[in-house]
């Protein structure tokens, strides 16, 4: 019997209806529907007769136990689900309710047949990319994390300025003054690495990112470095402000002066359910709505 945690963003009432039909859908089917403890009230408020169609997860069900996860909404859905189920190792399968969606899979329109596709099974599953993230002072450990998309160090202090020492495996690269600094995955290069100017990584390539924003110095370029290696900025005892740490826009740790961040290639992917044979190629052009007019293919000459 299948066993689908759907996640939503219930503050969206287009999501909400999405899940009240997901829920509907898996329950006709036999399979078991399942809504995270955390959203069961406001999606129960949404649609009352979801509390007899669905268990809830960490109650009824654990996360060891789902075969799938339907997240119903834009990335910040997905990575939320990534979250509960990342240790498990269950795939997430994406349905785009937002604008831009990189990570999900399918739109709103073909639900019906995503759920279809979900209980059948037929859909496969690519292991993306995720970075540990480990802080120190001194000799003294005080946070680990992890992240699909990026880890960022940014100032903690609108107003000032980050003073810090990059590194690649242990030896220094730069000294430099700036607002902070992304270490991004392959999945994450079109998200705020993109953003802060750093390079679109295709998801098999298997590297790490690192790009500075808004840097004050001559060599600021973004760096690509082996999948291996292990990514590093300290703050510097003379920075003008304290720092934040952030993991994949959600989780957020205070960084003070001294303190140092390292990421590195996690033992634990996250996996991602893939349903259509389009390329990387294909997404980039629908995701940014990319101009290709005029393109004739291999065989039609230049």
């Amino acid at each position: 019997m299948s066993t689908i945690l759907v996640m939503a963003h219930v503050a969206r009432p287009d999501s909400l209806d999405a899940t009240r039909r997901a829920v509907a859908r898996l329950s006709q089917a036999g399979a078991r529907a399942v809504i995270s403890a955390e959203q069961w009230d406001d999606i129960v408020a949404h649609a009352p007769q979801i509390a007899s169609q669905a268990l809830r997860l960490g109650v009824d069900v654990s996360a060891s136990e789902l075969t799938l996860v339907l997240a119903l909404g834009g990335d910040g859905t997905i990575l939320r689900a990534a979250e509960l189920v990342r240790d498990a190792g269950t795939p997430i399968l994406g349905v785009n309710l937002g604008s831009v969606g990189f990570l999900a899979e399918v739109e709103l329109d073909s639900l019906d047949d995503t759920v279809d596709r979900a209980l059948a099974g037929t859909y496969r599953i690519e292991d993306r990319l995720a970075l540990d993230v480990r802080v120190t002072e001194g000799d003294r450990e005080v946070y680990l994390g992890w992240a699909l998309n990026e880890v960022t160090v940014e100032k903690a202090a609108p107003a000032r300025m980050l003073d810090v020492v990059l590194e690649v495996d242990g030896r220094p690269i730069s000294s430099i003054g700036c607002d902070g600094v992304v270490f991004a995955t392959p999945t994450g290069s079109t998200a705020y690495n993109f953003s802060a100017g750093g390079p679109i990584v295709w998801p098999g390539v298997e590297a790490l990112l690192c790009v500075p924003l808004s840097a004050h110095a001559l060599f600021a370029k973004p760096l690509v470095v082996a999948p291996d290696s292990t990514l590093s900025v300290e703050i510097r005892q003379r920075s003008a402000a304290e720092g934040t740490l952030i993991c994949d826009g959600r989780r957020v740790f205070s960084l003070n002066r001294r303190a140092r961040v390292s990421a590195t290639r996690s033992d634990q992917p996250v996996r991602l359910a893939r349903v259509h044979d389009d390329t990387f190629a294909d997404r980039l052009v629908r995701k940014f709505d990319l101009p290709v007019s005029g393109w004739r293919g291999p065989e039609g000459g230049s």
